[in-house]
């Protein structure tokens, strides 16, 4: 065989259809579109978004099915910013057979995604998410009796130093500078300044004060790992017996956890009876960050018991309050001592915070690279949809994400290492070995010398 040499990359004015590249694609990415296609989603998002569309003027855009699938690759993949999904879809070969790309047509830029996202309002980003709701229904993997509910915090695509203030619009420096100019200090230099903001006293950021220019629905907030920075919240409510997203919210950073589990509760049953689920949310599952006796008493209205525990139990006065206040906090932390509660708790800290881990770490959610609460909400959307067809697909075929296919061969091999491992040293305890045999003899001649004495015994 001759050595083969590398040509030049100068490109051809005709090609032949029969000598471009062809992939035989991904087993993963095969069986989900198998799946999509017999429930019609391409004809589905078609007939969704054709209101938002031109009738049979200008140029056609691109396939309402091809942009949603471009958002579940970002989930599938781990990507979270749409340059790096419209990257992955151009180079990969088996992505652009998922999208159903001709092998002359260009993959959509991520600033078509962009307009295509503008374009769309936030009610067809719901409706497909019940659309996956839905199939999984079909599938009996949706319940949605009992839910439950937590929250976690993205990280907003703006930067801390770039916060104004509501009332002056100062920066921070100028706001630091105005401060020492107050306590005395003229023309300070820039290390003075920082010394003098990290000695003085009250320093606070609140939201009420400070807020992004270039992100002004953001909220000052600290991370899961313990930094301030602008961020939004997202909020879950997972069926327990499932472990589907039947809700996905997204609020302010600074919203507390109580004023937002009755909209989340609400969301989630729209969403069972858009996907055609006769079923109604009856019970709901948090931990104590939701417990108010005002969202108690809503739940309690909106016929949901709740199991939410107390942070700290003391005696309450309700002379002053309004009615069937007490009768739901006395329910509620009646329900809590019981073992169901237990047993609902537990399952809650394990489900709720998979999802959130799938979503957000693996899925690429945590870090949002898109501007706005409607905005981010669209694109969270469909990947909680995502989340919810791994589970489709691992109830149908086995794996929930294309990597999968990987940590199965990882596991064969370990497998295998194991196998060996376990062979060589079982050679070394082969009864031909000096230091067996000679175990075995002593134990012998023990026995033989035993019997002797009770013979003559």
């Amino acid at each position: 065989m001759a050595v083969g040499k590398r040509e030049s990359s100068e490109q051809l004015m005709w090609v032949a259809t029969s000598d471009l590249p062809r992939s035989p694609g991904h087993p993963f990415y095969r069986k989900l579109n198998q799946l999509l296609g017999e429930r019609g989603f391409d004809r589905f998002c078609e007939e969704l978004c054709a209101p938002y569309y031109a009738e049979r003027m200008g140029r056609p855009s691109i396939p309402p099915g091809v942009y949603f699938r471009m958002l579940l690759v970002g989930y599938f993949e781990g990507i979270g910013s749409q340059r790096g999904i419209a990257w992955r879809c151009s180079d990969s070969l088996a992505l652009r057979e998922f999208l159903g790309l001709k092998a002359t047509e260009a993959s959509p830029d991520h600033s078509s995604l962009t307009v295509i996202r503008q374009r769309l309002p936030l009610e067809i980003h719901q409706r497909v998410f019940a659309k996956v709701l839905s199939i999984a229904r079909e599938r009996g993997l949706l319940k949605g009796t009992t839910v439950a509910v937590d929250s976690t915090t993205l990280e907003a695509n703006a930067a801390m130093k770039s916060i104004v203030r509501r009332d002056t619009g100062e920066d921070w420096t100028e706001y630091v500078e105005r401060l020492a100019k107050e306590a005395g200090i003229v023309d300070a230099t820039a290390e003075e300044l920082r010394r003098f903001d990290q000695k003085r006293k009250g320093k606070k950021v609140p939201n009420d004060d400070w807020v992004s220019p270039s992100d002004p629905e953001s909220r000052i907030a600290k991370m899961k790992d313990g930094r301030t920075h602008l961020a939004y919240k997202a909020e879950h409510a997972v069926d327990l017996e499932t472990e589907m997203v039947v809700a996905a919210q997204v609020y302010p950073a600074n919203q507390g956890d109580p004023e937002t589990l009755i909209e989340t509760i609400a969301a989630a049953q729209e969403n069972l009876e858009e996907a055609g689920s006769e079923e109604r949310v009856r019970e709901a599952v948090a931990d104590k960050g939701y417990h108010k006796a005002e969202t108690l008493t809503d739940c309690q209205a909106s016929h949901v018991r709740t199991y939410i525990p107390e942070r700290k139990i003391t005696r309450r006065t309700w002379t002053d309050k309004p009615a069937g206040q007490r009768e739901a906090v006395y329910g509620n932390r009646r329900r809590c001592r019981g073992a169901r509660s237990k047993r609902l708790q537990r399952l809650r800290s394990e489900r709720v915070e998979r999802s959130f881990a799938h979503v957000c770490e693996t899925g690429g959610a945590r870090r949002s690279w898109i501007r706005g609460v409607m905005d981010v909400s669209k694109r969270y959307l469909i990947q909680a949809a995502a989340h919810n067809l791994g589970i489709v697909m691992r109830k149908l075929f086995g794996i929930g994400t294309p990597r999968s296919l990987q940590g199965s061969l990882g596991a064969l091999i370990c497998l295998v290492a194991c196998l060996a491992w376990l062979v060589k040293h079982l050679r070394v305890l082969h009864p031909c070995d000096d230091a067996v045999t000679a175990i075995r003899l002593e134990h012998s001649t023990h026995c033989q010398t035993a019997a002797t004495e009770r013979a003559a015994a």
